[in-house]
């Protein structure tokens, strides 16, 4: 239960940080909260010769809410997400998924970057930023670019995010007048990763006709993903009992469940479809509340 030898480097500004990715490549690996990565690194399934602090860096944990859209930054600590007022006034959605994330000692020192970075298939921020559209925000030496979320999470543990590269914060478009928002996920315990979970934003017309949606799921395979035919289901439709049920059904077809010692894939199976369904629920049910 210790890790292997590693060089340790505080980064003394976002250049250097930048400068010793680019230097050091696949073999340096950046610490923030060190939730993920620290005991991937005491069972030795992560060997990284040199360990980046950036923890010290300025101006990576701020939230800023402004022209209709949200920006959080990397180092900004997971607790953050339960408190913040604009978090609460904006995106109540982000703070009810933040109440599964782990326990308090976990969220305290796990920063929004570093989950979204471990790219778990099973942790709830990632399955938010499908649903929200979201733009996740990289640097490296001489040059940045935003990667939306679907193209940035590629597979378990796997991001499309380059080596000499730095994550720095996500921004997404805020939820718009008569949306509604649903989040729900089973876990063994509470605190663990999400067996399943699944999150729903939907926007209703003047009619009560479902005028936007986005569903996406979590747990259920090895990147979370966006499930468009629930969403086209859902879409120009009234959301009535049987609209939601056929939504969820759609689940199967769009979605490949793996099996583990957690759970079999006809368990996660079950899990997306139930779950979809109540998560679709509550949006509507918020949307018509609003």
């Amino acid at each position: 239960m210790k890790p292997p030898i590693f060089d340790y480097v505080t980064a003394e500004s976002r250049e250097h940080a930048l400068a010793v990715l680019r230097s050091h490549g696949d073999d340096a690996k950046v610490l923030a909260g060190g939730q993920s990565l620290v005991p991937l690194m005491s069972f030795r399934l992560a060997k990284p010769a040199v360990l980046l602090d950036i923890n010290r860096l300025e101006g990576l944990d701020s939230i800023e809410a402004s022209d209709g859209s949200m920006r959080i930054g990397a180092l900004t600590r997971q607790c953050e997400l339960l408190t913040h007022p604009l978090i609460a006034e904006h995106c109540p959605l982000v703070r009810a998924a933040a109440e599964f994330i782990g326990h308090p000692a976990i969220r305290n020192r796990g920063t929004v970057g570093g989950s979204v970075a471990h790219a778990d298939p099973a942790a709830e921020l990632p399955v938010l930023l499908q649903i929200l559209d979201a733009g996740i925000e990289l640097c490296a030496a001489g040059s940045q670019r935003t990667v939306p979320a679907d193209d940035f999470f590629m597979g378990l543990l796997m991001t499309g995010m380059n080596p000499d590269e730095l994550l720095t914060g996500i921004s997404f478009p805020l939820p718009g007048k008569g949306s509604g928002w649903g989040f729900h996920e089973v876990a063994r315990r509470h605190g663990d990763f999400a067996l399943v979970a699944a999150a729903a934003l939907i926007t209703l017309d003047d009619r009560g006709a479902v005028a936007g949606a986005a569903v996406a799921l979590g747990g259920i395979g090895d990147r979370p993903v966006r499930v468009v035919a629930a969403e086209e289901t859902l879409k120009g439709n009234r959301p009535t009992p049987e609209t939601i049920q056929a939504a969820s059904h759609e689940v199967d077809g769009a979605v490949t469940p793996v099996g583990d010692i957690h759970a079999s894939e006809a368990y996660r199976a079950h899990l997306g479809q139930v779950l979809t369904k109540r998560a679709v629920h509550d949006a509507v049910e918020r949307a018509r509340a609003s």
